[in-house]
């Protein structure tokens, strides 16, 4: 049985994949199952976008559909850029968090708390089910970026209990620990009992 990764982005893709490896469906992207569509986010909270996307997906696809919403909230910023995080600034994943580091660069070490979010839709292929998990990590932001794993603001998140910033945390490592690792751990356990509703196991 597929399962639908509703996101154009390959790194998201890649780490999703990773993620539900073991699991009793078979991962398809948009692309594979030639959805070339974008679904506007014009909702105001993660969970809003997330749900905007799995449900316009599921419909285009008729399959068992995940999409997930996440971003950075800064506490400084007021949880900005939240929901904004990857279109608050234009330009590359470096020219955000550079944009970003510009708004902090008054802001002291102990008030430069943060956290990312993600939250995981899951639409059932008739549509009418629906599921969602949420994912939060708590941490820092650096004063400059820091590590080669680069993704989104990946190199200015620092995790306290690690001393590394995402970027400097080997990509089996972050999927353990991540925002959107915890989502996926939850999610995983929704598509569990739906393999065995499905018969897949």
């Amino acid at each position: 049985m597929k399962l639908l990764i509703a996101t154009t982005n390959p790194k998201k893709l890649h780490e999703l994949q990773r993620l539900f490896a073991n699991l009793p469906f078979e991962l398809v992207s948009l692309s594979e199952v030639g959805i070339t569509q974008d679904v506007e986010e014009t909702g105001t909270t993660f969970k809003a976008n997330a749900a905007l996307k799995a449900h316009a997906y599921q419909q285009i696809s008729g399959l068992l559909t995940l999409a997930d919403d996440s971003g950075l909230a800064v506490d400084a910023l007021g949880g900005q850029p939240g929901v904004y995080s990857a279109r608050i600034f234009p330009g590359s994943d470096e020219d955000r968090y550079t944009h970003l580091l510009g708004l902090l660069k008054d802001v002291p070490d102990a008030e430069r708390t943060a956290r990312f979010v993600s939250v995981i839709c899951l639409v059932a292929p008739d549509g009418q089910r629906q599921w969602f998990c949420e994912g939060v990590a708590e941490g820092l932001i650096t004063r400059a970026p820091r590590g080669s794993f680069d993704f989104g603001y990946d190199p200015i998140f620092e995790v306290p209990a690690l001393g590394q910033t995402y970027a400097e945390i080997a990509p089996e490592e972050k999927a353990v620990i991540s925002h959107r690792a915890r989502a996926a751990f939850k999610a995983a356990e929704v598509l569990d009992e739906l393999a065995c509703e499905y018969g897949l196991t």
